[in-house]
């Protein structure tokens, strides 16, 4: 059987779309660049690379987070289970090896005869035939160009930030500790503690440190769940100690730190620790003095600098159908970042449901859209209706992108709507082909191999 469908780029989004179209039985050929071209912010050679950090966020079933997980792995997402495989210790949140992540999804699309992985194939231009676009933010230039000439966008973006990552052996262990993060989980973060003069002594650091300049046609255009830790400083000196350092649930010898940075393990050997909460674009002699006023960090060894780079985005409203293909070229449908979800799992649930919308087509199947009142439909919604009176931007899931509950207090409400979307995405599944517990009919619901 011949190719019926490309899939380009292996990142997370696109290995979820792959696996949902082979099993539904159809051939597919995945195109990823690496290893012969790499973007600016990708090192590894294998699929499903973590660019900035390495959570998922909240594994936590009664956060949205968490909520959109227990969904995905219901729909038996290949992504969610190569990344319980390469989990590290986080708590409550889904922090995985980085290197054990990329491995293990490979071997799951190597179980999948009808996956041709094909690695160092640089698209330049749309391939023939039914084409699921998963490039991402990072998509190289000129492929944006024909994407950009299509949808008849000229400028749609925002910057995105990474967090530097240390070497463990360097952080002083006699200034930092071992807690939970904000008072959730087990004790996986290592703790930097900051007095009220050590805080402001970093913070009129930081705010005076050079950073890293745009380029003179860009514009500084951030999304609001990642800013740099500068520019959420420039909001006022302490917002960063009741943001990304605020010592929730903490205590040096009986008394709660002014501010704390916390580091989480970015490997299961935890020899190397990611700055949490602090993406930056400082220039990286700045990074190394700044962030050496913090406790525990003054001999600290960067592993990977903070950075900035650029991320594209489409005006998925008004330049995708339905079924997220393209108005002005059907047959290419676009799936992950690049269609306006912001976040790791949020990515993957939208290639899983363009692999799903193509794979039903080619099978001459109805598809619905997952309703509403789920996790995965209410992202679905947002990229058809979130640009619709305002303009759209990239958007994480939370709770307010679902129908609201009636009741008082917000944890009832939650609560409700938890058991609305776990209905709801039963009664989908049954109109997709039954998900019976005795044996399921809809390939989502099979078995993986």
């Amino acid at each position: 059987m011949g190719t019926e469908v490309t899939v380009v780029g292996a990142g997370l989004a696109g290995c979820e779309a792959a696996v949902t179209l082979a099993r539904h039985g159809l051939s597919v050929e995945l195109l990823e660049m690496k290893p012969a071209v790499f973007s600016p912010a990708h090192a590894l050679e294998g699929p499903a690379e973590l660019v900035c950090s390495n959570s998922l966020k909240s594994n936590d079933p009664e956060t949205s987070h968490g909520l959109l997980k227990q969904e995905l792995r219901r729909l038996g997402s290949v992504v969610l289970a190569a990344a319980d495989e390469a989990r590290v210790p986080a708590g409550t949140a889904l922090a995985v090896d980085r290197e054990l992540l990329s491995r293990a999804v490979e071997r799951r699309l190597s179980a999948y005869p009808q996956i041709h992985y094909r690695k160092g194939v640089e698209v330049r231009t749309f391939p023939e035939g039914d084409v699921i676009l998963a490039t991402g933010p990072l998509t190289q230039e000129a492929l944006a160009k024909e994407l950009l000439g299509i949808t008849g966008q000229d400028g749609l973006y925002f910057y995105d930030a990474l967090a530097p990552i240390l070497e463990a052996e360097s952080i002083d262990r006699s200034k930092a500790f071992f807690a939970s993060r904000w008072g959730k989980g087990d004790e996986d973060y290592l703790n930097c503690p900051l007095t009220r003069d050590e805080y402001d002594r970093f913070m009129t650091a930081l705010l005076a440190a050079p950073r890293t300049p745009l380029a003179p046609f860009e514009e500084a255009c951030y999304f609001e769940g990642c800013l740099p830790i500068e520019v959420m400083a420039e909001r006022g000196r302490n917002t960063l100690a009741f943001g990304p350092m605020r010592p929730v649930g903490l205590s040096v010898d009986g008394q709660r730190p002014f501010a704390v940075l916390q580091l989480r393990s970015e490997n299961r050997e935890k020899t190397a620790y990611n700055m949490v909460g602090f993406q930056t674009k400082l220039t990286q002699p700045a990074q190394r003095a700044v962030f050496g006023l913090i406790p525990g960090l003054e001999r600290a060894v960067f592993l990977r600098y903070g950075a900035i780079h650029r991320n594209l985005y489409v005006d998925a409203p008004r330049v995708l159908d339905e079924r997220f293909g393209l108005v002005g070229l059907p047959r290419v449908r676009l799936c992950g970042q690049i269609i306006g979800v912001e976040g790791y799992v949020e990515s993957l649930a939208m290639g899983l449901l363009a692999g799903l919308f193509v794979a039903r087509k080619r099978l001459g199947l109805p598809v619905a859209p997952p309703p509403v009142e789920t996790a995965v439909g209410a992202l679905f919604h947002h990229v058809r209706m979130g640009g619709k009176t305002r303009k759209y931007e990239p958007m994480n899931i939370h709770f307010g992108l679902l129908p609201p509950c009636e009741g008082r207090g917000r944890a009832p409400r939650r609560a409700a709507a938890r058991e609305r979307s776990t209905l709801a995405l039963e009664q989908w599944l049954l109109r997709l082909g039954g998900p019976g517990k005795e044996g399921a009919s809809c390939p989502l619901c099979q078995p993986q191999p």
